[in-house]
């Protein structure tokens, strides 16, 4: 049934749909009245747009607004909605019993507002500042509702503020059956328009009274309409208390509008009144916060002491929301503070529900904060709870897991195995961010290539969506380049000079590492590939770029400038070891060495030692000396004692001084003829045209904590493509590990030269 809805027009008229955050109705006309004495200069929200519905399915994890976009105008009134749809749209509301039934039947659909609001349940004081749908009103007939709308249409020029208020708040409890009809009637129409014309003679109670009826009436306000209000309000603030002022926030996002104006002078309120915060108040504020994207940051450090304050107070589903709201407000929250929150979920992690175990990891992957209790204890419940979640709450466990570094196989199989059967239902950034997670974390699950086909095919069905967001098809091959799988038809699509266009200009990351990065790996690892490859100029730049970051952050590290003076000192030189980046897009360092057929090191550095000076040069001996007993220890492998952690020598004694009369240099080179001073003549060196070609090539790398799995041995996927592209390209990888360079620090200079010469030496062999 078609009903027709005319609404009075008193100004010039333009109408707009509105988003809603929660409501699906797929044929409301939204509508807008233009007010030049309140707010005639100020702009629109920039939502409006072309006719096109929009349905996305929910699930844990994300908030992305479901959309009803629709633009019109007209010289009167006069829009019409499908009543059958909007009747229908009611009854699965967030929070209706069809949308639970549809909850339980379909793990896909998941209620993306009422869901996060289940904080407000749990504690009676939540009623006091927040809005509450199921709250029960005395219900209006439909006589005396028609009654009333004749009394309107007869006494328009002489209700008075409280009469309209009452009005308002009595039609808003009709029949849920009757609302599409109050919404089409002229008279309703009229009574908005009063409430306009005598808004400034409105108390508090009476506009949050006006504001909680619309909510009732889930009512189409007109962006226009909501700006008056909003203006109303901002001019309140002030003259509120903290219950009313949250109230009204609430109830704000209950109708799926933002109000940045007034919650900014909301946050100037609390600025002044943050200590008086309750904790239900304290945790509501937080939820509003998260979900309006926009706060203060020096507000959110006064927050952050409240919520030590309330700690031992604070239920799982209040941490969650708490962690949400700083993780959506892009707000950080101190390691103290996490560990905290960690401690807090760990003692009750059974009785976690699994948004807000989602919402909790992503606080942690937010702050990188590694609580290892809680991750164990994450991996002991996530198998059985990942194939209850919808795909994008996987995506989230998952990537969180990434971020951390934490490999729990256990956690990675269970998503491995519960994909496939679902993967339609990921959107192009799940399928992005879960292929980037296993090639992050190094591992293929048993089903590796169920998985990986799968995701694959998805990949193909949803170019339409990648080409839209390009940095996720870009995230997607990263992955799967991580773990050696190559699919060339993306490839060439992503490396094609049209993509890459739309990456610079419509993405909002800059892409240009990801496109360098999947350019050399491509170079290297698909000998066979003759598509797309990225311009010279943009390898150039990336290169330049990566450069320059990899090399200010190994300068700024004392453990690498001294590996790399001490192996100076072994080599005989700076000229035999050059720092640069053998494959620049894998986006690290390198300590290059060459060696001869002789195990001799070759002079590779130009930068220290130019080709045209090597006869003039002059050079000082540095080869470091070795005692008989050094010597032996090396010949006969004990040297590996030195770097088992931070142990003493199996002696227990310090080693032997240095005795000159039997020392050898360490570089021993036909070449190498040393006078009397001390100096290197000009055969000091070997002629360039002397030289021999390089027998073994060298990459000698000092690794971190951070390029392992947390608490592994298990190199990340970045790194460990990286080797797997020296060695294709002819090096052999020399790794300083962090575990064994780092406590050898502490030792004697000796200790630390015989470690790194067998290191450079053994590998060589």
């Amino acid at each position: 049934m078609a009903a027709t809805l005319k609404l009075f027009k008193l100004l010039k008229y333009q109408a707009s749909c509105n988003p809603s955050a929660y409501r699906a109705a797929q044929s409301m006309a939204y509508w807008n009245m233009e007010n030049s004495t309140h707010h005639g200069g100020q702009n629109l929200p920039d939502y409006n747009s072309s006719c096109h519905p929009v349905r996305e399915v929910k699930n844990i994890g994300d908030t992305t607004l479901s959309q009803r976009i629709c633009t019109t105008s007209s010289a009167h009134l006069d829009l019409e909605f499908n009543k059958a749809s909007t009747v229908k749209a009611s009854t699965l509301h967030p929070g209706s019993p069809s949308a639970k039934r549809t909850g339980k039947e379909d793990v896909e659909v998941f209620d993306s507002f009422e869901g996060i609001r289940v904080f407000l349940k749990l504690r009676p004081e939540y009623q006091l500042h927040s809005y509450n749908r199921s709250e029960t009103h005395q219900p209006l007939s439909v006589s005396d509702g028609e009654l009333i709308l004749h009394k309107v249409r007869v006494h328009q020029n002489k209700l008075q503020p409280e009469v309209i208020t009452a009005y308002f708040c009595k039609l808003s409890s009709l029949p849920a059956e009757q609302h599409s009809v109050l919404l089409s009637s002229n008279s309703f129409a009229l009574l908005c328009q009063l409430s306009v014309k005598n808004m400034q003679l409105f108390t508090t109670s009476d506009l949050i009274s006006i504001l909680k009826a619309f909510v009732d009436l889930r009512i189409p306000l007109s962006p226009s309409m909501l700006d008056a209000y909003e203006t109303r309000f901002c001019r309140q603030v002030w003259e509120m208390n903290l219950n009313q002022l949250l109230l009204v926030a609430d109830l704000w996002r209950n109708l799926g509008h933002r109000v940045p104006r007034f919650l900014n002078f909301f946050f100037s309120y609390l600025h002044l009144h943050w200590k008086e915060l309750s904790l239900s108040q304290l945790i509501h504020l937080i939820y509003i916060i998260g979900e309006n994207r926009q706060v203060p940051q020096d507000l959110m450090q006064k927050l952050e002491s409240l919520i030590l304050k309330y700690v031992d107070l604070i239920n799982l589903e209040e941490v969650g929301t708490i962690c949400l709201g700083f993780f959506k407000s892009s707000s950080n929250l101190s390691e103290f503070v996490m560990r905290k929150i960690g401690d807090v979920a760990c003692a009750n992690m059974q009785h976690l529900s699994s948004h807000t175990l989602v919402h909790i990891l992503k606080m942690f992957r937010f702050t990188h904060v590694d609580h290892v209790n809680f991750m164990r204890r994450f991996g002991d419940i996530a198998p059985q709870r990942i194939p209850s979640l919808g795909v994008q709450g996987v995506m989230h466990l998952t990537l969180a897991c990434s971020a951390l570094r934490f490999l729990d196989e256990r956690v990675m199989n269970a998503v491995a195995a519960s994909l496939p059967p679902r993967v339609t239902h990921c959107r192009s950034k799940d399928v992005a961010k879960i292929l980037w997670s296993f090639g992050t974390l190094n591992y293929k699950p048993p089903n590796t290539e169920e998985f990986y086909s799968s995701l694959i095919n998805e990949i193909h069905r949803k170019m339409p969506e990648f080409n839209q967001y390009p940095e996720h098809l870009l995230t997607s091959l990263l992955g799967l380049a991580f773990s050696e799988y190559f699919p060339t038809e993306f490839i060439n699509v992503a490396l094609s000079p049209e993509f890459v266009r739309l990456a610079q200009e419509n993405s909002k990351f800059e892409l240009t590492k990801e496109l360098y990065t999947l350019d050399g790996t491509v170079a290297i690892e698909c000998p066979d590939y003759e598509g797309n490859r990225l311009n010279s100029h943009l390898q150039q730049e990336a290169s330049v770029t990566l450069w320059n970051l990899a090399r200010k952050d190994m300068k700024s590290k004392p453990e690498f400038l001294e590996a790399l003076y001490l192996l100076e000192t072994i080599l005989g030189g700076p000229q035999y070891i050059k720092h640069h980046m053998i494959l620049p897009h894998t986006r690290s360092s390198d300590l290059e060495v060459q060696l001869d057929a002789n195990m001799k090191p070759l002079p590779i550095n130009s930068e220290v030692t130019p080709v045209e000076d090597l006869a003039q040069l002059r050079f000082k001996q540095v080869g470091v000396s070795l005692t008989d007993d050094l010597m032996d220890q090396l010949l006969r492998g004990k040297a590996k004692r030195y770097f088992k952690g931070e142990s003493e020598l199996e002696t227990g004694q310090p080693p032997m001084e240095l005795r000159k009369k039997t020392a050898i240099p360490l570089v021993d080179s036909t070449c190498n003829v040393t006078d009397r001073s001390g100096h290197v003549g000009i055969d000091g060196l070997c002629p360039v045209a002397h030289m021999q070609p390089p027998l073994v090539k060298l990459a000698i790398q000092l690794t971190n904590k951070n390029q392992y799995c947390y608490g592994t041995r298990v190199l990340l996927g970045l790194h460990n493509m990286k080797r797997r592209q020296l060695v294709r390209i002819g090096y052999r990888v020399v790794e300083l590990s962090y575990w064994e360079w780092l406590p050898l620090l502490k030792r004697t200079r000796l200790e630390k030269l015989a470690y790194l010469h067998e290191k450079v030496f053994t590998s060589a062999l």
